[in-house]
C-alpha cells in the first residue's frame, strides 16, 4: 500500500498544462527580489534543519538543472520533474523509505518547508541566457509550489468497490518571526498519511493529501477551489487541517467569510471578506458535515477532542461584533469561525463553499480539524538558544499524527454504508 507510484501521468500533466504561460519573455522583465519568507532561508535554524535531514541538497541541485535550460520549456519541465521529485522525497522520508539523510525525525515536515523556499528563491531570482518574463517566472513558481506540494499528485484509485477515498489537507509553518524552529503538526501529518491506506470497520480507506502555503494571496488567487474542485465529486470524505489550540483537538462546526488580517508567512496582513468567486451568492457561514457527534464521542488518543462551536458576529442589524458560543444567529455577518479568522478558518470555509456550490453538502462528509499546538519540552522555549528538537517535541507530534489517523477511521466509520 506505500509503493512508490509514478508521481507525473497524464491526469497531473494535463493540469499542469492549463495553466496560461506566455512562450516570449518580455522586454521590461525584471529579477524580483527573495520574498520576506525566502529570506529566512539564510538563518542558522533553516540552515541546520536542511543539513540534518539531507535536504541541503535540493535548491543547489535545481540550479544545475536550469543552468543546461535553454529555452522556457525546457525550464518548465525542469520545475515539474524537481517539485515532484521534492514532494515524493518528503512523503518517502516521513514514511520509512529510503535514505533518512541525516539525524532529523523522518516525520519532520521541516525540511520539506524549506527546501522548497530554496528552490522558489532560486527560481525568482534566477536569470537564464534566453530571457524570462514577468510572466514566465510567475508561471514557473507556480508550477514549483504545486508539484511540491502534492497538489498534482492526488492518487485515489478509480475502481474498487469497497475502497473508500479520503483527502485531507496540511499546511506550512507559520509564525516563524516568533519562533523559527516551528513545525506544523498538520503539514507533518500530510507526509505521513499520503497515499496510505487506514484499515475501517467499514473497509480499507485510501488518504490523499496536499499541503497549503501560510500566504492570503495565494488564497485570493483560488489555490484551495484549483486544487481540491477535481477530487471533491469523487471521495467520500475530505477534512482541512491545521494547528490550532494547545492541547486539544477541535471539529470546528461553523466557518466565517472574513479575514482577521494576522499577518501571514510573508508579512502580509488582510481584513476583509473572504474574496471568493460569485459573490453576490457568497454566504457568511459554512458548517461541518463531518460526523462531530461520533468524533468526539470516540476514543481517539491522547488529547481531548471537542465540537468546536463557538463563533464571533455582527448581529443582524448591529454595528459591535459578538461572540456567540453557540454558533451564528440568523443574518449575522461573520467576524470568526470556530476556527477564527486566519488562514485555517478560511480553507474550511473554501473547502466547504466548494462543497456546496459542487451540490454535495448532503452527500460528501467534509469539515475542518484543528490540532493541538505543537510543544517544544520543557526548558527549550527560548527560540534564541534552544534546539530545533527535543523528546517531547517528537513525541507530541507523533501523537498528533496517529491521533488524526484515529479520528479519520472514525469519520469514515460514522459516514459510509455497509
Amino acid at each position: 500500500m506505500n509503493s512508490i507510484r509514478v508521481r507525473i501521468g497524464v491526469f497531473g500533466l494535463a493540469l499542469l498544462a492549463g495553466f496560461a504561460t506566455p512562450t516570449t519573455a518580455t522586454a521590461a522583465a525584471t529579477v524580483p527580489s527573495p520574498t520576506a519568507e525566502e529570506q529566512r532561508l539564510d538563518k542558522a535554524v533553516p540552515q541546520e534543519i536542511l543539513e540534518r535531514s539531507g535536504f541541503d541538497d535540493v535548491a543547489p541541485r535545481l540550479t544545475r538543472a536550469l543552468e543546461k535550460a535553454r529555452s522556457y520549456a525546457q525550464a518548465r519541465r525542469v520545475v515539474v520533474h524537481e517539485g515532484s521529485v521534492l514532494w515524493r522525497r518528503a512523503v518517502d522520508r516521513a514514511q520509512g523509505r529510503g535514505p533518512a539523510g541525516g539525524d532529523l525525525a523522518r516525520d519532520d515536515d521541516r525540511p520539506l518547508y524549506w527546501a522548497r523556499l530554496g528552490m522558489t528563491r532560486e527560481v525568482r531570482t534566477w536569470e537564464p541566457e534566453f530571457g524570462l518574463g514577468d510572466q514566465q517566472r510567475a508561471a514557473l513558481i507556480d508550477v514549483l509550489e504545486r508539484t511540491s506540494r502534492g497538489q498534482t499528485d492526488v492518487r485515489h484509485p478509480q475502481h474498487g468497490k469497497d475502497l473508500r477515498r479520503v483527502l485531507v489537507t496540511g499546511f506550512d509553518p507559520f509564525t516563524l518571526d516568533r519562533d523559527i524552529r516551528i513545525s506544523n503538526p498538520s503539514g507533518a501529518t500530510a507526509l505521513a498519511l499520503d497515499g496510505t491506506v487506514i484499515d475501517t470497520a467499514k473497509g480499507p480507506a485510501r488518504v490523499e493529501t496536499v499541503v497549503f502555503p501560510v500566504r492570503w494571496q495565494d488564497f485570493a488567487d483560488g489555490t484551495v477551489e484549483r486544487t481540491l474542485r477535481p477530487y471533491l465529486k469523487r471521495v467520500d470524505l475530505f477534512t482541512t487541517v491545521s494547528q490550532g489550540r494547545v492541547g486539544r483537538f477541535d471539529v470546528e462546526r461553523t466557518n466565517g467569510a472574513w479575514r482577521g488580517g494576522f499577518p501571514d508567512n510573508d508579512n502580509v496582513s488582510r481584513t476583509e471578506t473572504v474574496p471568493v468567486t460569485d459573490p453576490a451568492s457568497q454566504p457568511q457561514w459554512t458548517t461541518t458535515t463531518l460526523p462531530y457527534k461520533a468524533i468526539v464521542a470516540a476514543d481517539t488518543g491522547r488529547f481531548p477532542v471537542y465540537d468546536h462551536t463557538e463563533v464571533t458576529e455582527i448581529p443582524a442589524g448591529g454595528t459591535d461584533a459578538v461572540v456567540r458560543p453557540d454558533g451564528p444567529t440568523d443574518g449575522s455577518t461573520a467576524r470568526a469561525g470556530g476556527g477564527g479568522n486566519y488562514l485555517s478558518n478560511e480553507i474550511a470555509y473554501r473547502a466547504t463553499l466548494l462543497r456546496d456550490r459542487l451540490g454535495l453538502h448532503d452527500t460528501l462528509p467534509g469539515g475542518h480539524v484543528h490540532t493541538p499546538v505543537l510543544q517544544f519540552g520543557t526548558g527549550n522555549t527560548d527560540p534564541a538558544t534552544g534546539s530545533v528538537t527535543d523528546p517531547q517535541f517528537l513525541q507530541n507530534r507523533q501523537d498528533i499524527i496517529t491521533q488524526v489517523r484515529a479520528i479519520l477511521t472514525v469519520a469514515v466509520n460514522a459516514t459510509t454504508a455497509g
